[in-house]
């Protein structure tokens, strides 16, 4: 049997397996969940060993564990790492979902739950095309499979792990399917992704909670000091106002950014998804260019006073905000986070104290289209596709990729198969059976491409 005709039998197994794996809270950011974190490590285990793969282990570390797994078929071949995360963002709010976060539902095609796309559909795919190729006797290389429980926490455990697991990492390439495609019909290759400084900051005015009326207007209000604060970080053509944050920016030229023009893109269609009138962002960059090759700071979170039903009439003693900064490459999180920190706190007027709390971070990355390994992914697309894949920047991160490249010293490939339509990280997530069938059907043309390619 071939694989196309393996794929097509175990079709709804593939898809109901899937669903299995979806139902499992797998929230890495809350404790919660812990219980549910390893009850999902194990059904990652348990799927790899029925796929065919060996010396299948629940790696422990001071968090969440790593999946660990091979197929070694000769030593002498090459080596795919195939690198995933089990874990998922939470899924507040809960009743902005249609249907259940962890109740796999499909509606037009689509599959909505948790990780549907952001990355339990992803790395499965690497599951079933790996069995499908085992079924189907066609393995080319050597595989081994990495899938850790903490991408959506910073993988702050995943350097020690690879630090002290180099040997039994070492490959060849790493394969990683947790980015995006321009469209069904326009196949693209991440080469590079953006980095990534995560902090929380806190502006503490009054040591308590204060009667609005009585000291209103006399007593500094966090919430409207720290609206303040934030306010002043863009200037009006929305760039950043911090001293030394562009210094290093790695400026893209100028046949990168015409290739970038030419992706498709229609902006009307882009706000009518979105549900908004107007795009907002950096003087003088396209909304392409912004959300791959510019950094940016927002706000991701932002809370104080109170918030509960009705009215209380307080000025609040504290309030409170998560703030993330994508950055581009050159630019180094340890420095941006420095930076902001400084500056933040330079700017807080009288009559407030401010913290800043960095939480994780993540260096940016750009990665070679002349290597073999991105020749054979493009081959394989090309192939599945029927059309060469563009090579674009991915606005997201995903920091371990420099990491990987510093400690095990190999260089990563980022086939994709999603859409930036599928609300990563919103209500509503999904993941198309189309991509994901796609992308189980094209992962086994890369291995023959990189196979040929390499010997």
């Amino acid at each position: 049997m071939d694989q196309k005709a393996y794929i097509e039998e175990n079709k709804d197994r593939f898809l109901n397996e899937l669903f299995d794996l979806l139902r499992i809270p797998s929230i890495s950011a809350d404790t919660a969940f812990a219980n549910d974190v390893q009850k999902c490590a194990a059904a990652v285990a348990q799927h790899l060993t029925q796929a065919g793969a060996e010396n299948v282990s629940i790696e422990p570390t001071k968090g969440h564990p790593i999946v660990y797994g091979e197929k070694i078929i000769d030593p002498n071949l090459p080596t795919v790492l195939v690198y995933g995360h089990y874990d998922v963002q939470p899924s507040a709010p809960d009743e902005l979902w249609t249907t259940p976060a962890f109740e796999p539902n499909v509606r037009d095609g689509k599959i909505y739950a948790r990780g549907a796309a952001d990355d339990k559909g992803q790395f499965f795919m690497h599951v079933k095309a790996f069995e499908t190729m085992m079924k189907t006797n066609t393995l080319p290389c050597n595989i081994k499979f990495m899938i850790e429980g903490e991408e959506e926490v910073g993988s702050s455990n995943l350097g020690p792990f690879c630090i002290a697991n180099k040997q039994k990492l070492k490959a060849d390439v790493i394969l990683i399917s947790d980015t995006s495609m321009v469209a069904n019909d326009v196949p693209s290759i991440d080469i590079g992704l953006r980095g990534l400084s995560y902090l929380e900051v806190e502006v503490t005015g009054p040591n308590r909670d204060l009667h609005s009326g009585v000291y209103g207007g006399a007593v500094a209000n966090p919430i409207n000091i720290l609206c303040n604060m934030i306010a002043s970080l863009h200037d009006e053509n929305k760039h950043i106002t911090i001293p030394g944050f562009y210094n290093n920016v790695l400026e893209t030229p100028a046949a990168e950014r015409e290739a970038m023009a030419k992706i498709p893109y229609d902006e009307q269609e882009y706000m009518a998804d979105l549900g908004i009138h107007a795009v907002v962002g950096e003087k003088g960059f396209t909304t392409i260019e912004r959300t791959g090759i510019r950094p940016t700071l927002d706000v991701n979170g932002i809370w104080g006073g109170y918030i509960g039903e009705g009215s209380k009439t307080v000025l609040p003693s504290k309030a409170f905000a998560k703030i993330s900064m994508r950055l581009v490459p050159n630019q180094s999180s340890a420095e941006i986070t420095e930076l902001f920190s400084k500056h933040f706190t330079s700017i807080a007027p009288e009559g407030v104290t401010v913290k800043v709390m960095p939480h994780h971070g993540g260096e940016p990355v750009l990665t070679p289209t002349d290597s073999i390994a991105y020749k054979a992914a493009a081959a394989a697309m090309k192939d599945t596709f029927g059309v060469e894949p563009i090579p674009t920047r991915g606005g997201g991160s995903i920091p371990i990729v420099a990491l990987f490249e510093k400690e095990l010293e190999t260089k990563v490939v980022l086939m994709g198969f999603g859409l930036d339509s599928d609300a990563l990280h919103s209500p509503n997530e999904h993941y198309g059976i189309f991509n994901y069938f796609k992308g189980i059907e094209t992962i086994p043309r890369f291995f023959e491409h990189f196979h040929k390619l390499s010997c």
